[in-house]
């Protein structure tokens, strides 16, 4: 298994074509795992990739004051076992899957093994919820703690994502692909990643940056706040907009591409955008200051909220960033 993302400190590199792993899913058996399952198992049918199914338990750490306090059955093995019958219920809930599938036990805790096995993936999928409990696998706090860290794009699919696809009136399903971008140079790594979600699923892909409202510093520096000033910027986001969208058409000719630049709260339109999107990318890396809107902070919080799927995007080294 690689360890360049963790061992050099250097972005790893993206080639789909050295990852073995293909689509990575984490799954515990909860009914939000087997919607993630749902969701991976159609991206890599989309990407003509392997599927990889995993399961991860933590082993315990019990100490005990005599012979007497020792379990009758070793924990260990308890754990396993329901590891096994966790996994084999992820190959009834796939049924016929026509692609390659595989499947397999971890030791440790969730966040970890699948930051290291990312390495390896394309794309990773967790599920926004999961069961805890025994195993304490894929809990919430693995799909908010996980992105970050990871070494592939993770797709966090949130717990009513079947609910949501009738409420939005099909959006889940049919909806543009939101990408979020700031100006920064990880905004390209998004840009790129959100290009190939759109094109497999046959979307529009969307870029989206956001801007704050005028009025936001007016309230507080009116004497800094000229017409003309906030006119130039925007005017110079426009035309990195068109710019952006003028290279990405280059890489992906047959995709349509928009842009939109918006003012308000990047995480208030994110949100408001996936009520038409069927899915959002963001980055775990970004600019700041004006645009804001890949911020680390912006995405752990668009996970908080009650969107559907999200993709982050960490940082990668991609050539053809660089053009």
């Amino acid at each position: 298994m690689s360890t360049d993302a963790f061992t050099t400190g250097r972005p790893p590199v993206f080639d789909p074509a050295t990852r073995p792993f293909g689509v990575l899913v984490g799954f515990d058996g909860s009914e939000n795992a087997k919607a993630a399952l749902d969701y991976a198992a159609e991206a890599a049918r989309l990407r003509e990739t392997r599927l990889t199914v995993v399961t991860a338990y933590r082993l315990p750490r019990h100490f005990y004051p005599n012979y007497a306090s020792l379990p009758k059955d070793d924990e260990d093995e308890q754990r396993s076992k329901r590891a096994e019958e966790i996994l084999e219920g992820a190959r009834t809930h796939l049924g016929a899957f026509p692609g390659d599938v595989q499947f397999l036990i971890a030791t440790g805790h969730a966040t970890e093994v699948f930051r290291d096995m990312s390495a390896e993936a394309q794309l990773t999928v967790v599920g926004s919820r999961g069961r805890g409990g025994f195993m304490g696998l894929l809990v919430g706090s693995v799909a908010t703690a996980l992105p970050p860290h990871a070494a592939s794009p993770v797709v966090v699919v949130p717990s009513n994502v079947q609910d949501a696809a009738a409420d939005d009136g099909g959006a889940a399903l049919t909806g543009p692909v939101v990408a979020g971008v700031d100006g920064s140079a990880a905004s390209r790594i998004v840009e790129l990643q959100a290009a190939q979600a759109a094109k497999e699923r046959g979307a529009v892909l969307q870029i989206l940056m956001v801007m704050p409202p005028p009025d936001s510093l007016a309230s507080w520096y009116p004497e800094l706040v000229q017409q003309s000033a906030i006119d130039a910027r925007r005017s110079a986001y426009e035309d990195w907009l068109d710019a952006e969208r003028r290279w990405l058409q280059g890489h992906f000719p047959d995709l349509k591409i928009t842009r939109h630049l918006a003012y308000g709260d990047p995480v208030t339109t994110l949100v408001d955008s996936s009520n038409s999107a069927q899915l959002i990318v963001v980055g775990t890396r970004g600019r700041g200051a004006v645009a804001g809107t890949v911020l680390g902070s912006v995405s752990r919080e668009l996970l908080q909220q009650k969107v559907g799927a999200v993709m982050v995007v960490p940082e990668l080294r991609d050539p053809r960033a660089e053009d």
